[in-house]
């Protein structure tokens, strides 16, 4: 905690509904040995009671680093609530986290617009999504868009899945097919990166069509919030509010997070975070949307599959 708190008032957050969570400022590095005391003594001088930390991996293993310290550090024992707002929507405890929607709205009209331009010509286009360690990004957009195939670091890349893929696109652009669309996830794989799907499909195609890398990058990250994550947001905002008043009130110490899960907004507890998520890897044990990627394969087929 830098310099001065700003003490806000209703009114200092009015029209910001259609802003992103940049304006609240952002950091993705969590606190170092060194800082938990100035965090701590920070707490006690402003008398603060409770903690609503909206982010994402980071934000929460910043609330499981100070629940662990309590001992050291009196001053952690508040309550801490944390709201999932990360477009790679890789948290425990919510199946869809604050911007995840609008980043996934920007790569499907991206995407329409590669495919736009690329019906001119006999092409295949290997897009790379954001998402770290978790393909729903990937995913979701793939099937939004039509892809013949994507890559999920859930499933990995190997040797025999790029045979087949190379197969299926020289037999579609055989008879007539203008247009490839591969999604991949940036962590799908460490050795079969996007530069290298193209090379190996440039290659192997032939004369039957060409290849174009796309990295979106940093522009999945912006642009006005979807309306879905705009409710979204107020909703879990307003449930934060009222949970953390409460426990304070209360003289809780608790550490949760909410999150939609079901249509309904649920509660999941902290103190556990680590049986909650995959080891070395920025992802939740549980992924509902996991159960899609047949879906996905069955749409990209070139023709009926009959038994």
């Amino acid at each position: 905690i830098k310099g001065d708190i700003k003490e806000m008032d209703w009114m200092d957050v009015s029209g910001w509904v259609s802003k992103g969570g940049a304006e609240l400022g952002t950091n993705r590095s969590t606190p170092q040995q060194k800082d938990f005391e100035i965090i701590a003594h920070r707490l006690e001088d402003e008398k603060i009671d409770g903690l609503l930390i909206i982010g994402g991996w980071t934000g929460y293993q910043t609330a499981y680093q100070l629940i662990t310290l309590r001992d050291t550090y009196p001053a952690f024992n508040i309550p801490l609530i944390c709201v999932p707002a990360t477009i790679n929507n890789n948290l425990p405890g919510t199946q869809a986290s604050i911007g995840a929607d609008t980043a996934l709205n920007s790569v499907m009209l991206d995407v329409d617009k590669l495919k736009e331009s690329a019906m001119a010509t006999r092409r295949c286009y290997v897009v790379e999504v954001m998402g770290r360690d978790c393909g729903y990004l990937a995913l979701m957009s793939g099937l939004a868009t039509g892809a013949e195939r994507v890559y999920l670091p859930e499933e990995g890349i190997t040797l025999d899945d790029l045979r087949d893929d190379v197969a299926q696109l020289k037999q579609g652009f055989a008879v007539g097919k203008r247009l490839g669309l591969m999604i991949r996830g940036e962590n799908a794989d460490p050795i079969y990166t996007t530069p290298f799907l193209v090379a190996l499909f440039e290659k192997e195609g032939g004369g039957l069509f060409d290849v174009r890398q796309v990295i979106l990058g940093h522009v999945q990250r912006g642009g006005r919030p979807s309306p879905f994550d705009r409710i979204q947001a107020t909703r879990l905002a307003t449930r934060a509010l009222v949970t953390l008043i409460e426990a304070a009130e209360q003289g809780s110490d608790a550490v949760v997070a909410l999150g939609r899960q079901a249509g309904q907004i649920q509660v999941t507890d902290l103190t556990q975070l680590p049986d909650l998520i995959e080891p070395d890897v920025q992802r939740p044990k549980e992924q509902p949307w996991l159960v899609l990627p047949p879906v996905a394969r069955v749409m990209a087929q070139p023709e009926p599959q009959l038994p």
